[in-house]
């Protein structure tokens, strides 16, 4: 089983995204039958085996093993991934293109890039899985606390210093046999965390005030430090 895996068929995006089949889906990360299934969910069995049926169209579940039991045959499935990534491509016209309205201070523009990079890599998972080998990739992810937007727009300033200066030393544009990559940037805040009580809890007056404070105070840091 891969650990995430990327749709990129809208049939299956579709299939995959049924409550039903999800929820079968999420079941799938240990193997079983339509019969085990049907037990696990409290879903009739006939049920569970169409929406199997549909999954394994789809390539979303794959057969584990057959079993023997008397003269009845048991199939058992099991999930191809244990999380799965819908590509844009799936919604075709109209997937983010950040080639529209290029800002580099648009979080939506930052929206875009994270989106053709789930397409893009998704594309290279799915070629690299059918040839048997491995995409070469790299990531970063950590976390920063600024003390100050100021702070934040002097981070920003450096880290798009750095990043030209190595791109620059070792871009190669006749290199033959060279291949390109692309190199993909972002900062932005992160959310705040769920509340550990149900989410349907109203947020306390003093929480909400809270809450409005610090959303003024960072639109008064982004006007005086737009970065």
């Amino acid at each position: 089983m891969l650990d995430v895996t990327v749709i990129e068929e809208p049939a299956a995006a579709e299939a995959a995204l049924d409550p039903m089949r999800s929820r079968i889906l999420a079941a799938l990360a240990e193997p079983g039958s339509a019969a085990m299934l049907a037990t696990r969910l409290g879903l009739p069995r006939q049920k569970v085996n169409y929406h199997l049926k549909e999954l394994e169209r789809h390539g979303l579940v794959e057969l584990a093993e057959e079993r023997r039991k008397g003269n009845v045959t048991e199939r058992v499935y099991r999930a191809t991934a244990a999380s799965y990534v819908i590509s844009p491509s799936v919604l075709a016209a109209v997937s983010p293109d950040p080639a529209r309205a290029p800002d580099q201070l648009s979080a939506r523009w930052l929206l875009a890039l994270g989106s053709r990079l789930v397409q893009e890599v998704g594309t290279l998972l799915t070629g690299a899985a059918r040839a048997r080998r491995r995409v070469a990739a790299f990531g970063i992810d950590a976390q920063v606390r600024f003390a100050s937007a100021a702070d934040r727009t002097a981070f920003a300033d450096e880290l798009a210093q750095a990043v030209a200066t190595l791109v620059s030393r070792y871009h190669d544009e006749s290199a033959p046999g060279g291949r390109s990559h692309r190199v993909v940037v972002g900062l932005h805040q992160i959310p705040a965390a769920p509340p550990a009580q149900a989410a349907e809890a109203e947020p306390s007056q003093k929480q909400q005030e809270q809450q409005e404070h610090q959303l003024n105070q960072d639109d008064q840091d982004d006007q005086e430090n737009p970065r």
